[in-house]
């Protein structure tokens, strides 16, 4: 029987912009190391694989390495496809069952409003050999849930990494956010994510990576609601949005 895989470009308007993902509604649930290999296989950041489940879908993500706990753009890919493709009316929301629990997707116009999990970033020392990968000095350092985040002196610094990505292979950490104020009118803050043990040296844009980014700039910049950029290659637009509570 044949599977259809879809690729959706997330978080952009622009064809062959944003960040690509696979997209795979399956009829019933695979075992893990078939998910890997079609991950593997598709060779994108992030693979989605759907199986309905509980009045909704329950949602596992794989990069061509390993399977990850939470990501953003492959969760926006499949709210995409499940409405494109008549597996949810076009008003209904998308509610995904994932290792993160919960997480939910919503039309409001043009956009898609994804509802995911603040990971707030604590001050922390940044593990051996990262500002030498990353060939830069922070201002500040701390760790969320599943990443290091790292706040540079400028947007000019962010686009300019050239991390050392053997280097980075082998500092204790499954992602780093790099980011700083942005200098480009219409955006609050820029950021940069690179994850090479999990098999993306530089993920194109990085909804997870703003779980922590949107309680760090709010703080900082005494706003609840922003927009950001991703200043990688391909690039891609985040608006963000920080419910009452969270700091």
């Amino acid at each position: 029987m044949g599977l259809t895989i879809v690729q959706v470009d997330a978080f952009t308007s622009t064809p062959y912009a944003g960040n690509p993902a696979a997209v795979c509604v399956l009829p019933a649930a695979r075992d893990e190391r078939w998910m890997q290999d079609v991950a593997r296989e598709m060779n994108l950041s992030e693979t989605a694989f759907l199986v309905a489940e509980n009045t909704g879908y329950r949602l596992r993500w794989f990069t061509p390495a390993v399977e990850v706990a939470l990501c953003g753009h492959a969760t926006l890919a499949s709210a995409h496809v499940l409405w494109e493709h008549g597996h949810l009316a076009a008003g209904a929301p998308a509610r995904f069952h994932t290792k993160s629990g919960l997480l939910t997707a919503e039309r409001r116009g043009d956009w898609i409003e994804l509802d995911f999990p603040a990971t707030v970033a604590a001050p922390a020392p940044p593990p051996a050999g990262l500002p030498e990968a990353l060939g830069v000095i922070p201002r500040w350092t701390g760790r969320s849930k599943f990443d290091y985040l790292l706040e540079v002196d400028s947007e000019a610094t962010v686009r300019s990494l050239e991390p050392d990505f053997s280097a980075l292979r082998r500092v204790e950490a499954r992602g780093v956010i790099v980011t700083s104020r942005a200098a480009t009118p219409g955006y609050d803050f820029v950021s940069r994510f690179f994850a090479p043990r999990a098999g993306v040296n530089e993920d194109p844009v990085t909804g997870s990576a703003h779980c922590a980014l949107a309680p760090f700039w709010s703080a900082r910049l005494q706003r609840t609601e922003m927009t950001a950029y991703q200043a990688s290659p391909r690039g891609g637009v985040v608006r963000v949005r920080l419910r009452a509570g969270v700091s």
